[in-house]
């Protein structure tokens, strides 16, 4: 028999590593120890069991005690809770749920995969049976069988993040008229506040109540229904209240055991997954790892690094060396008929860090414009000054929203720059894609800004005492005009009449050419830069403008 390993916490860490770590170590004694009543679910699923878009419970549950017993020969334990770990024994204390016989069990090494808890928020009355969060299978089931049974006319999410915003679509699915209170004034706070605008209209245009910037101060009661009161004074009645404000580290056992833990709870690791205690390793939600691209302290509460973790960490444990590089956080989400996905270092995040930035915007199709369904992809691509490095980007659309910021990711782990992008030989045929894909156009917009064929001017700039004087140059049709709206106070010439009346233009005045997404804007430019004028591209054109925070744009 060789070494005993022990793992705490099962789904994508947890049950990851123990099939991992068999694949290679048939000699390996190995026992896993889950709380819930299941060791591996589609957690990422759960809101689509709630919107009967996934039919059948069981297609939730992806492995079963009986299959690793029978397949891997692994001990699972489910409803069964460590609750302590004895470093200097090398032992750990346990307690099936439901009873109070607590016993010990050793271990050689130990892998820790307790994920992370959604936080209750400190509010009174949120203990009761119409006050939901999602972890786990059983949260699902309380939900939709409280949706099957009681039939609520109206929900309150709580919260903008994957879970709120999946939840609330699930729950518009089943027929309840959603309303959605977030403290910040945006949702997906990862994303730039422009990318997650078009979200907020979205999320409008289907008919959920979205309060941005307003948090929720109690809850009432009145004639049976929760009325949830907000901190700006406002009262939104409903039947049932989903609190999804964030998740915290269960990381308790690990700072009992003295182990290495962040200020924000996180499990400190090194780069082959090894706590502060050589013989414990740690995987999931609850570590602290590493960003990609600067080596920055990074949390990613996602599926996918949890796994790849957890291939890595069950590598070293059975004796070879292996290492996780970091982080991108790459993520997508459905929002109704939109895809809305990140990748890399968002512009804020970079800002509030020090590290300098350029940023682009393009508009682009999903697919050739003359085949049938095409639709325009929003993407907002960082990169570094100079190297032109990628950094990040964030990407909006109905359709190939995924492929692309794959794409995207794959060019960040290979160090690639924007210029790699412009040249990136990517799959086109008219159904799924352009001779020049979005992300050829992505790169071809920033390159440009790097080799001086374009200045650009962004949304949030259009105050700036810099521009004052500046002049705005709608490049669009008339008809353009009409039917997507204007900016107030711009000049407007279609471009194909701006070379006939540049002797109508001033060579002292700063001009802003803009179009629907951008283009047009780019050829406006450059026609009037070689013709002695100063310009400054609106990097975007109208469909960027349209969408930002109106806070931040010229007053009419």
């Amino acid at each position: 028999m060789g070494q005993k390993v022990i793992i705490i916490g099962g789904v994508a860490g947890g049950a990851t590593a123990a099939a991992r770590l068999r694949r290679i170590d048939e000699e390996a004694e190995i026992v896993v120890f889950e709380r819930g009543e299941h060791v591996s679910f589609a957690n990422c699923g759960l809101p689509y069991y709630v919107g009967n878009v996934i039919k059948e419970r069981e297609d939730l549950l992806l492995s079963s005690p009986e299959l690793f017993r029978r397949r891997y020969n692994i001990d699972v334990r489910v409803a069964t809770e460590v609750t302590a770990i004895d470093r200097s024994r090398k032992r750990v204390e346990v307690r099936k749920r439901g009873s109070d016989d607590v016993y010990t069990e050793p271990y050689d090494q130990l892998l820790l995969s307790p994920g992370a808890e959604p936080i209750r928020p400190p509010l009174s009355g949120i203990d009761e049976e119409r006050f939901f969060t999602v972890r786990n299978v059983p949260d699902t089931d309380r939900i939709k069988a409280f949706v099957d049974e009681r039939r609520p006319r109206s929900a309150v999410v709580v919260g903008g993040g994957f879970i709120g915003l999946e939840m609330a679509e699930n729950l518009v699915h089943r027929g309840v008229s959603v309303a959605i209170v977030e403290m910040l004034d945006q949702v997906m706070p990862a994303m730039d506040i422009e990318m997650a605008a078009f979200i907020h209209d979205h999320l409008r245009e289907k008919g959920v109540d979205l309060r941005l910037g307003d948090g929720v101060d109690r809850f009432d009661r009145e004639d049976g229904r929760i009325l949830a009161r907000t901190k700006s004074g406002q009262t939104i009645p409903c039947d049932m209240v989903v609190l999804s404000v964030g998740i915290r580290p269960e990381s308790g056992l690990a700072r009992d055991a003295d182990l290495d833990v962040a200020k924000d709870g996180r499990i400190r690791v090194d780069e082959t997954l090894r706590t502060s205690d050589p013989a414990i390793f740690a995987v999931g939600d609850a570590v602290e790892v590493r960003n990609f691209i600067n080596g920055l302290p990074a949390a990613t509460p996602l599926a996918g690094p949890a796994n790849k973790q957890a291939r890595i960490a069950a590598d070293n444990i059975a004796g070879r060396r292996s290492v996780f590089r970091g982080t991108l956080g790459t993520a997508v989400v459905k929002v109704f008929d939109l895809a809305a996905a990140s990748t890399g270092c968002s512009e804020k995040w970079l800002a509030q860090n020090g590290f300098p930035c350029l940023v682009s915007y393009t508009h682009s199709g999903s697919h050739a414009g003359y085949y049938p369904g095409a639709e325009s992809i929003a993407v907002k691509l960082v990169f570094s000054p100079g190297s032109g490095k990628v950094l990040g980007a964030q990407m909006i659309g109905r359709d190939g929203v995924d492929k692309r910021i794959d794409v995207i990711a794959t060019a960040i782990r290979g160090h690639m720059t924007v210029f790699d992008l412009e040249e990136l030989e990517l799959a086109y045929a008219p159904p799924y894609g352009s001779a020049r894909d979005p992300v050829n156009i992505a790169g071809n917009a920033a390159a440009n800004l790097l080799k001086g064929d374009v200045a650009n001017a962004h949304w949030h700039q259009l105050n700036d005492p810099e521009l004052e004087g500046a002049v705005l140059l709608d490049l669009r049709t008339k008809k353009e005009l009409e039917l997507e709206g204007k900016i107030e106070g711009a000049r407007h010439i279609p471009i194909d009449e701006l070379r006939g009346k540049l002797s109508e233009l001033d060579r002292d005045t700063l001009y802003i050419p803009y179009c629907a997404v951008g283009y047009r804007g780019y050829v406006g430019h450059r026609m009037l830069v070689q013709h002695g004028f100063k310009s400054r591209n609106l990097s975007g054109g109208y469909e960027t403008y349209r969408v930002a925070p109106t806070l931040f744009q010229p007053q009419e």
